[in-house]
């Protein structure tokens, strides 16, 4: 089935203090407040942030309890920021007060990876994409079986 997808347009969190999260997303990390949508009585729905041109994260406050699902919870268990150098990611990280939860490492898949966490406790994992990582290699077969 073809479905005709080019990406990931957006991952939704509900978090628990809006002003808290776009703290540590918008002024922490960087991502540029794009808009955000109120409801019909003025309150706040949510707020669209940019990841990418075409990539976005969408967060709706008004979540309930103090932290996300832990990693073995039946949920999301984390989403995934690709860089190009993983290094400076985790030296921009570090210099912007954000402290990683795991520090640079080779995943099992043989992609370089770190891990931080936001303030509602999500986990976030940044990748640089090995060239023999296991989705290279992935990617390098389905090319070649589709030419």
């Amino acid at each position: 089935m073809a479905l005709g997808l080019t990406g990931i347009g957006h991952v939704a969190l509900k978090v628990s203090d809006i002003g808290r999260s776009l703290a540590f997303y918008r002024d922490r990390l960087g991502f540029q407040e794009m808009m955000h949508l109120d409801r019909d009585d003025g309150s706040l729905w949510l707020v669209y942030l940019r990841i990418t041109d075409t990539q976005f994260l969408e967060l709706f406050p008004g979540g309930e309890g103090d932290t996300a699902p832990g990693p073995d919870r039946t949920a999301v268990n984390h989403f995934c920021l690709e860089t190009a150098d993983l290094d400076a990611t985790a030296n921009a990280l570090r210099s912007a007060g954000v402290p990683l939860t795991v520090e640079p490492k080779m995943g099992a898949d043989g992609n370089r990876q770190c891990w931080i966490a936001d303030p509602d406790g999500n986990r976030i994992e940044f990748m640089q994409m090995g060239t023999g990582s296991m989705q290279a290699e992935a990617i390098k077969r389905l090319r070649a079986s589709a030419a």
